[in-house]
């Protein structure tokens, strides 16, 4: 049985590692939330660790799901996860370059990047395995309602 969930576990503390150390990197920063100006149906601070867990979590199931594969399509299973990490690269820097640089345009499109690849990212893993592209569209729903919120606040001050 351990062998079966082995690759769950670690695909899972990846996706909320690489979280973490995002969230570690921005902690003494996440104040700059509550002074800025913000749009209509802006969450409060506390909502985003809330939601970001549940979302690595399925990013982590996904993922495992895909790695899965691998013996009966390694090229395609080496591309889906290839696209996979690019995502998780783009996802990782966001908060840093919002709450650190304060760059909120830069931001804003490092973003529209992020939803292409996590676009892109569920395609490639509805190839391989519906159940775990299924899996990633909350959090491609979630990065679309964090632009809406990321280029309001761009505009907003």
């Amino acid at each position: 049985m351990w062998a079966k969930l082995k690759p769950y576990f670690i695909s899972i503390f990846i996706a909320l590692g690489v979280g973490g150390l995002s969230a570690f990197l921005i902690r003494k920063n996440v104040y700059i939330y509550s002074l800025l100006r913000k749009p209509p149906l802006a969450p409060p601070a506390i909502l985003f660790p809330v939601v970001w867990t549940p979302l690595y979590i399925l990013m982590g199931v996904g993922s495992a799901r895909i790695c899965a594969q691998r013996a009966r399509y390694p090229d395609d299973v080496f591309d889906a996860l290839l696209n996979y990490t690019l995502q998780l690269i783009f996802n990782f820097l966001w908060p840093v370059i919002f709450f650190n640089m304060h760059t909120f345009l830069f931001a804003f499109i490092w973003l529209v990047v992020l939803w292409i690849s996590i676009l892109k990212m569920v395609f490639k893993f509805s190839r391989l395995d519906t159940t775990a592209a299924y899996l990633q569209i909350p959090y491609l729903l979630w990065v679309t309602y964090a632009g809406y919120l990321n280029f309001m606040i761009y505009l907003l001050n």
